[in-house]
């Protein structure tokens, strides 16, 4: 808490103002837009691995919440004060960090797999960026930030000779280990005889919803990989403005379905978290398998005949 303690009598405006932008690249939004500009422009391959580090990352991260269950700081220390607008987003227990995980998975597989060494040094920059914010914002320890940081360095180091590698054929292996570990999970947060205090449900309700989550993902990943190698096979490449416009309509369109569907699923499975799952199962499709389908035009536009 020492740190911490230094952290917060340092704190002003600009810096809690900088900070707060800083902490949103290891929100869902940021792995979400880095994936899919990866998998949709650069490099399926490279995609796929960037999708399975921040996947199994976010699993073991939430497995070890929920079996650990150790409290938020300002839990552990009344007295200590974090910035009021981070606590909305610190939802679950605190170790290890899910923000350092996701950030530090999502960035460090984009830096470690590019060749390009600018891209390399601003993902490097994040992931050391995201772990200090976490701890600035009061939300988070220093061992919940090195553990989660450190759980997403050795995902990188395994993964990355096995996905990345030429002629590697098992990535619906490791996308079916994921299924697994989501249903695990559901498991593990839906029917332990969790014992906490009337004040930590509400983590527990967060891992139960993480959980739903990943299994919709999972589902959604072992359908559309097999079928988008199978029937569609697209093509990354295009010019600039083509990738841009790509990119811009695809996450307009992944967004609609994300928000979109929020409410009717919601009402169709009066409530249940099972809607989560669906809704997250469709917006996998929907990149992964739907919106690919267009990259043939892409491929096309702006090439000179």
């Amino acid at each position: 808490m020492e740190l911490l303690y230094w952290l917060e009598a340092i704190r002003c405006r600009a810096l809690d103002n900088l900070m707060l932008l800083v902490t949103n690249l290891g929100e869902e939004t940021a792995f979400l837009v880095a994936a899919m500009i990866v998998f949709w422009c650069v490099d399926k391959k490279k995609g796929y691995y960037v999708l399975a580090v921040g996947l199994l990352g976010t699993l073991i991260n939430q497995f070890m919440k929920l079996a650990f269950r150790v409290p938020r700081p300002w839990v552990q220390d009344p007295d200590f004060t974090i910035v009021e607008q981070a606590r909305e987003a610190a939802a679950g227990f605190s170790f290890p960090s899910g923000h350092s995980t996701s950030a530090v998975g999502t960035f460090g597989a984009i830096g470690y797999s590019s060749g390009n060494k600018l891209v390399k040094y601003c993902c490097y920059a994040v992931c050391v960026l995201v772990p200090l914010s976490r701890m600035y914002l009061g939300v988070h320890t220093p061992a919940d930030v090195l553990v989660g940081t450190l759980l997403s360095v050795v995902l990188i180091r395994i993964l990355s000779p096995m996905i990345c590698r030429p002629g590697f054929r098992k990535t619906g292996g490791i996308f079916a280990l994921v299924l697994a570990l989501a249903a695990g999970l559901l498991l593990f947060a839906e029917h332990y005889p969790f014992s906490i205090e009337a004040s930590q449900l509400q983590n527990l309700a967060s891992g139960s919803k993480n959980a739903y989550t990943m299994l919709g993902t999972a589902i959604g990943l072992l359908i559309g990989y097999p079928l988008e190698h199978k029937y569609v096979n697209f093509e990354t490449k295009a010019v600039w403005w083509a990738q841009i416009l790509k990119v811009i309509l695809g996450f307009a369109l992944v967004l609609a379905v994300k928000e979109g569907l929020r409410a009717p699923l919601d009402a169709l499975f009066a409530g249940h978290l099972i809607a989560r799952a669906v809704r997250y199962c469709l917006i996998v499709l929907t990149a992964g398998l739907l919106w690919p389908m267009s990259f043939r035009w892409f491929s096309k536009i702006g090439v000179k005949k």
